[in-house]
This record gives structure tokens, C-alpha cells and sequence, in this order.
């Protein structure tokens, strides 16, 4: 039987890992964390014990592998559909955005004209750059910014419509991004398909979606997961062009026919052998750049809204989730600061203050702060800077056995949960392929007619 060494157990890792048991391979996952998602998942708080997320995380209908994994491992329960986005702008008016039953792209038409914030002339230009991206072809990736200015935008629009939607879906700025990774957002998740936009929110902390329902599939499918257990390096085989296991960090040593390296692009390098680091499919996660989320976490004495999310216009934050009544007189509500450089420097207190003067602004009903707390992941997600992918290596290395996973490989989409797991899926597929099944384990897209689905 095929042995595998998943390092990293986060999304793409754990994708993998499913993948592979899947077809009879024997997997053990070796996280360093004492948990189980990565950036993908929760830690405790220690005035209340509650598991927070680090950053609230959503999927979308466009996301199929990440459907796929949830269903396969049992845990596709715990994602909440929410057909309707609400957009809240300073003056607290709200417009919701609903798809229609029409086909595609039409089903948005009503919601975009809905939308309050956007004159009736404004809602015509982005309707023009709606078609016009979707008309460039899907590889072209010139900065974004002059793209919108030569298409008719106005910064008008371009704050209150392009930027909205791309700071929260990239985690990066207008004037920073690609065209490419601009057009996937808004062509696959807006217009190839009518349920492409629904947003799904875990109703659980991220932490319990990799818990007992991940964990007996993992059993029934005979995969070992070690948490803190953390990798200091891949050993080489002694011609240097295959690796035959792992050092860990307390001095052991583990061996396997292949090794999946599944960790952040800021760590690859420290991991390999030196004349391995050299390589260009490594060197290049080197020259990524990183982008920081930041989320603060509030307690409130009431409710703040009724609403499930809010999405802010022309605000700090970009989005608000509301948690509800997590403990007896405590109200949750979360907020996150996609792109949030401009952040940096200010200090927790200051953040909080201000995010905090924010809603008591939009939601005036007398709610007393309680508590908050300010978490942010400096290395959130890469830049999808112009380019981009000229940094981001394909699963496959020309090390013979090792295989590498991440949000941050060669996947066709941005830095995302969808993105982490179609790594894992492309990692699976290129050991199960060496290995002499050329089945592949990626999912089509949601608008694919006709394509194969693996199971």
C-alpha cells in the first residue's frame, strides 16, 4: 500500500488527505498546531472559553471543491446558505441583494438595480464593466485599477461596488489587484451561474468543522492525524532527487513513498534541503507578497442588529457578522478588515475604538460594549497582484515524490478556502496519477455541463 506524509493540516492538507484515503492510500497528517484548519480555523477565548475563528471565513455556490470535501467528510451541515446579502451604508439604509429565478447573468439585474448607494447612472456604468470583463479573456491580467478608468468608472463606483466586492473576495485593494482574479470573482461568482453568489457561513466555529465528523472519516478511511507535531525539515533521498520523510521537530523522523507539503508560502523554503530551496517552483513562493486580515471580535449587552451579516458601504469594516447570544447576557458580533495595512501601527485599542465607534453609529439601539478583542494574520493571503501567478507553482515539483499544496499553488483561483482545497485535490491527483490512476479528483465548476465529477 501507497504511504503519504501530508505536512500541514490545514484546508489544502486536509483535502489532500481525504483525497488520497479515498483511493487506498495510507495518509498520516502532521500538523505543529494543537488544531486541526490552519488559517482556516479557531483558537479559545480565554475570558469566556467560546472557540472564536481568527477570521470569519465564507464559502459561495461557485465554490464546488469546497462543497465537495464538506459533503465527502461529512460536515457540509454545518454551512448555513444565505441567499440574501445586506448592504449597509453610514445613513443605515439597507438594500438586499437577492437573486431572481432567471437564468444567468440576469438573476442580479433587479438586485443591482435595488441597490441604493449607486445612482441610476452609476449602476449603468457598472453594468458596461460587468460585460466588458466578462467579455476579456480569462488570462489577460493588466492592473485593475486603469482597466476600470478606461471602462468608465468613476471612483464613485469603484468604492462602492468594485472595491466592496474584491477587498472582501481577494483580501486586497483596487488599485493592488489583476484583472484576472477581478474577473473570476465577479464573472464566476456573480454571472456564470444564478446560484454562483450564495454566500454560506458556518454555523459553527471553524474549529468544529475539523472535529468529530472529519475525524471519523479520517478513522473509517484509516488516515493518522498528529497534531503538535511539528516538521524541521524534508529528507532527501541519498541522490538527492526524491525525498524519503520527515524530521521533526522533537528529533524523529518519519518515512513514506510520498510527502505533501501543505503549509503557508512563507514557510516553504525553511523546510527544504538547500540545494532544493534553489529550485524556481520553490524560490518562487518566495517572491509572493502577503496580505493581513483583521478581525475584531465584540461582546455586547443586546443584540446590535437582527440582520445575520451586514456588508458596509464607504465604512471601516467591510463585513459584520452577527453571532447572536453565545453565552447568557453576551452578544457576538464580528468585524472584518479585509486589505487591512492601513490598519498597521494603530494598536488594538485604537482599532477597537474605532470599530466600535462605527457600529454604535450604524446600529444606535444602546448596546454597551462589553468586552472586544483585535486578531490579525499579518500573512493572511497572498497579493493577487498583476501577474501573480508567474510566482505560484503547480502541484507537481521535479522532486520526484514531493507534492505541493496551498491556496498559494497553481490552482486558477485566488487565496481562498476553494482555492486551498483544490490544491489538495490537484496534490491528490498528481501522486494518484504517478502512481498509475489518472482519475482526478478536481470537481467542475458549478456552470460545467457535461464534465466528468469524480467521487
Amino acid at each position: 500500500m501507497t504511504t503519504a506524509l501530508i505536512v500541514g493540516g490545514g484546508l489544502a492538507g486536509l483535502a489532500a488527505a481525504s483525497a488520497l484515503a479515498r483511493r487506498g492510500v495510507r495518509v498520516t497528517v502532521l500538523e505543529s498546531r494543537p488544531r486541526l484548519g490552519g488559517r482556516a480555523g479557531s483558537f479559545p477565548d480565554a475570558a469566556s472559553g467560546q472557540l472564536l475563528d481568527a477570521c470569519q471565513h465564507v464559502s459561495m455556490g461557485c465554490c464546488t471543491n469546497l462543497s465537495h470535501f464538506a459533503r465527502t467528510v461529512g460536515i457540509d451541515h454545518h454551512l448555513e446558505p444565505q441567499p440574501v446579502l445586506y448592504f449597509l451604508t453610514p445613513d443605515r439604509r439597507v438594500s438586499r441583494f437577492k437573486a431572481d429565478p432567471w437564468p444567468a447573468p440576469f438573476h442580479l439585474g433587479r438586485a443591482l438595480l435595488g441597490a441604493h448607494y449607486l445612482t441610476p447612472v452609476e449602476k449603468l456604468r457598472v453594468a458596461y464593466g460587468l460585460l466588458m470583463l466578462r467579455q476579456t479573456a480569462t488570462d489577460a491580467d493588466p492592473p485593475l485599477r486603469p482597466w476600470l478608468d478606461a471602462h468608465r468608472q468613476t471612483p464613485r463606483t469603484i468604492d462602492r461596488f468594485w472595491g466592496i466586492v474584491l477587498t472582501s473576495a481577494l483580501n486586497e485593494t483596487v488599485d493592488r489587484v489583476g484583472l484576472k482574479y477581478a474577473r473570476k470573482v465577479f464573472v464566476e461568482g456573480f454571472m456564470a451561474h444564478r446560484d454562483g453568489f450564495t454566500v454560506e457561513v458556518p454555523r459553527v466555529p471553524l474549529g468544529k468543522l475539523y472535529g468529530d465528523e472529519l475525524r471519523d472519516f479520517f478513522t473509517r478511511h484509516g488516515v493518522t492525524v498528529r497534531a503538535n507535531a511539528g516538521v524541521k525539515s524534508l529528507l532527501p533521498t541519498a541522490d538527492g532527487g526524491g525525498v524519503m520523510g520527515v524530521s521533526l521537530r522533537d528529533g524523529t523522523s518519519l518515512s513514506a513513498d510520498e510527502v505533501v507539503l501543505a503549509v503557508p508560502f512563507d514557510r516553504v523554503l525553511a523546510l527544504l534541503p538547500e540545494p532544493w530551496a534553489e529550485l524556481e517552483c520553490f524560490a518562487a513562493a518566495g517572491r509572493l507578497t502577503p496580505s493581513p486580515i483583521t478581525s475584531v471580535h465584540l461582546w455586547y449587552d443586546r443584540p446590535l442588529t437582527p440582520l445575520p451579516h451586514a456588508v458596509f458601504v464607504d465604512c471601516l469594516g467591510q463585513w459584520l457578522f452577527n453571532r447572536g447570544e453565545t453565552s447568557p447576557g453576551e452578544f457576538y458580533a464580528q468585524v472584518v478588515v479585509s486589505a487591512a495595512r492601513p490598519l498597521k501601527g494603530l494598536g488594538g485599542a485604537e482599532v477597537e475604538r474605532r470599530v466600535a465607534e462605527e457600529l454604535s453609529r450604524l446600529f444606535p439601539v444602546g448596546a454597551k460594549l462589553l468586552r472586544a478583542k483585535v486578531v490579525t494574520e499579518h500573512t493572511a493571503t497572498f497579493s493577487a497582484v498583476p501577474g501573480v501567478d508567474d510566482h505560484r507553482p503547480a502541484q507537481a515539483t521535479p522532486v520526484r515524490n514531493l507534492t505541493l499544496a496551498g491556496d498559494w499553488t497553481r490552482t486558477g483561483w485566488p487565496a481562498t478556502m476553494e482555492g486551498a482545497v483544490r490544491s489538495g485535490y490537484l496534490a491528490a491527483g498528481a501522486i494518484l496519477g504517478r502512481r498509475g490512476d489518472p482519475t482526478p479528483c478536481l470537481q467542475p465548476d458549478l456552470g460545467d455541463r457535461g464534465a466528468a465529477v469524480s467521487v
